[in-house]
């Protein structure tokens, strides 16, 4: 009986994943690009509340797909997201915020780690609702990894770096007690930390599997999507900041590593790749580009279907720089990114992309159970809906 309720269970959600995908294409479907309110900065509503809707936002009220803001009650700005399932999300922020909600975003509980105020949380890996895994961002003793085993009523400093030289960006676990942290060049080579307890520990790897840097090359904190893992050990680390912008791919949990150029734009310290997402060990896509304002990124997607050996650019990418992307659940073609000026979306599994939101979000994740959120600056965290 148990095998015949997984069974239906599991129709039940590749069901609802079909039903979401062909809500998506169908035609008018859409809600049209908004524009900001006058006046308010990086695509935020006017106040800058995170109870604040964009037009676009608040016409998704209806039947149409779109993001439904949430009320976080704080300003801060989350980067990193790990949405457990519909109802349990985790983010995490500037300012040392940690929030998570378990009831499907209706309220938000502060669970920041006590002291951490000055700490700059660029990602966080969760387990499930009561387990979690943070990063904090910065040179030296600001890098660090902190943990969670009570749904942040406790937490516990599990990584400090003491290297001066090195600056850690992002997380990606491949399963409860395996994961890997990365972080910029320390002699010429980027710095990975790996564990095998579920983030209480953490350990240098050896480098001489990872290809020499470029010059100027680094990672992006940006969405916590600069590192990602499919399946029990394949990760794949982007980069930027060089002449080109490359994706590096490891098949053994960080040991080996080779790289790949992309298409996305390069050549200044403000440009690369920003965030990859993979739906299997093969089919994956990046965005990324200029994050100045200022600056166009007319190549701002790329797409593999060979595990980021080769990348082709998007044939109609997102028109501006984007810094999240993930898949839609059970779907082999349709595909969320997000960025400061919004969010586009792909039926054809990248090749082109249209935009379906004007709101501004750095991140976005997707869950099983047919869960998609996205996070971003002034407290802003937002579930798709209809």
């Amino acid at each position: 009986m148990k095998a015949m309720g997984n069974t239906r269970r599991l129709m039940a959600l590749v069901t609802g994943g079909a039903a979401l995908v062909a809500a998506l294409v169908a035609p008018g479907a859409h809600a049209a690009p908004t524009e900001i309110e006058a006046g308010a900065p990086g695509g935020t509503p006017a106040g800058g509340a995170a109870s604040r809707e964009t037009a676009g936002e608040a016409a998704a009220r209806g039947f149409l797909p779109g993001w439904r803001l949430t009320d976080t009650g704080t300003d801060a700005r989350f980067r990193g997201l790990d949405a457990v399932s519909r109802t349990t999300v985790w983010v995490a922020g500037s300012k040392g915020t940690v929030l998570r909600t378990g009831d499907g975003g209706r309220t938000w509980r502060d669970v920041s780690p006590p002291g951490a105020a000055e700490l700059e949380l660029r990602d966080i890996e969760a387990f499930d609702g009561r387990r979690a895994v943070a990063l904090a961002i910065g040179e030296g003793e600001a890098s660090r990894v902190l943990r969670t085993d009570d749904g942040g009523a406790t937490w516990t400093e599990s990584f400090r770096n003491t290297d001066p030289r090195a600056f850690f960006n992002c997380l990606t676990f491949f399963d409860s007690r395996h994961g890997l942290a990365a972080g910029d060049p320390v002699d010429g080579k980027f710095r990975v930390l790996s564990t095998a307890d579920g983030g209480r520990s953490w350990r240098v790897l050896p480098d001489a599997g990872m290809p020499a840097a470029l010059p100027g090359e680094a990672g992006f904190a940006a969405s916590g999507q600069c590192l990602v893992s499919s399946g029990p050990k394949d990760v794949w680390l982007t980069t930027g900041g060089a002449a080109t912008a490359r994706v590096l791919h490891s098949r053994d949990r960080g040991l080996t590593w080779t790289a790949s150029t992309s298409t996305l734009p390069a050549g200044d310290p403000a440009r690369g790749v920003f965030a990859v997402a993979f739906r299997d060990r093969g089919h994956g896509i990046a965005v990324g580009g200029d994050y100045r304002a200022d600056q166009a990124s007319p190549k701002a997607a790329a797409v593999t279907g060979d595990g980021g050996r080769t990348w082709r650019q998007s044939a109609t990418p997102p028109p501006a720089y984007r810094s999240g992307v993930a898949w839609l659940p059970y779907s082999r073609s349709a595909a969320l990114a997000v960025g400061p000026t919004g969010t586009d979306l792909t039926l054809d599994g990248g090749r082109t992309w249209r935009t379906v939101d004007s709101g501004s979000y750095d991140t976005v994740d997707c869950t099983p159970d047919l869960g998609c959120w996205a996070a971003g600056e002034q407290g802003r965290v937002a579930r798709l809906g209809f």
